[in-house]
């Protein structure tokens, strides 16, 4: 997530894991300007609650961006409660054809407990493949882990925390530092 504005800013982890019948969004807490540790406890995992309908977030990339978007999505949730992929698909479709919109650079894990969706500013809505989604500069490590640990006898909530451990331990930009928000039955 570096540009010329911001040279060096790096994003987080997150990874979003959908096991026995519940959707784990598992974020770390740390913010990176170049070798440096700028924060270590920030939260980038969100529950939302439109129209009544619990929906968990996490987001990687700059934090101002991810709340416009997550005010955006609440807002596509409200005008179509229970809907997940029909207000993800608006948002992308919003995210890609607003002129203010496209210049935002965050991505999201968006789960209602039922569907998980990894959203981009390309316009992507996608599932994930073997009910893991990862994003942010950890990402990939954490996705690797988690789809290792994903065929053994752990919860989705432990082989979230496993992943993330396991990508803080390679990532320098990813810390044990995690917000971790369990849906579903």
């Amino acid at each position: 997530m570096a540009d010329d504005k911001f040279p060096g800013w790096h994003g987080t982890t997150i990874i979003g894991v959908r096991k026995g019948g519940r959707v784990v969004v598992a974020g770390d807490g740390q913010v990176s300007l170049g070798q440096t540790v700028i924060k270590g406890s920030a939260r980038k995992v969100r529950r939302l609650n439109p129209g009544g309908n619990e929906v968990v977030c996490g987001f990687a990339g700059s934090t101002a961006d991810a709340f416009t978007l997550l005010e955006r999505l609440e807002k596509k949730l409200e005008a179509a409660p229970g809907q997940l992929a029909r207000a993800c698909v608006e948002l992308a479709k919003d995210w890609r054809m607003d002129k203010y919109l496209r210049n935002l650079e965050a991505m999201l894990i968006v789960t209602d407990g039922k569907d998980l969706f990894i959203l981009t500013g390309a316009g992507d809505v996608l599932e994930p493949e073997h009910d893991i989604a990862a994003i942010g500069s950890g990402g990939n490590f954490a996705l690797a882990a988690a789809r290792g640990l994903f065929e053994s006898d752990l919860d989705a909530e432990s082989i979230a925390r496993k992943a993330m451990a396991i990508a803080s331990d390679i990532c320098v930009y990813t810390n044990g530092n995690l917000t971790v928000e369990v849906i579903g039955e």
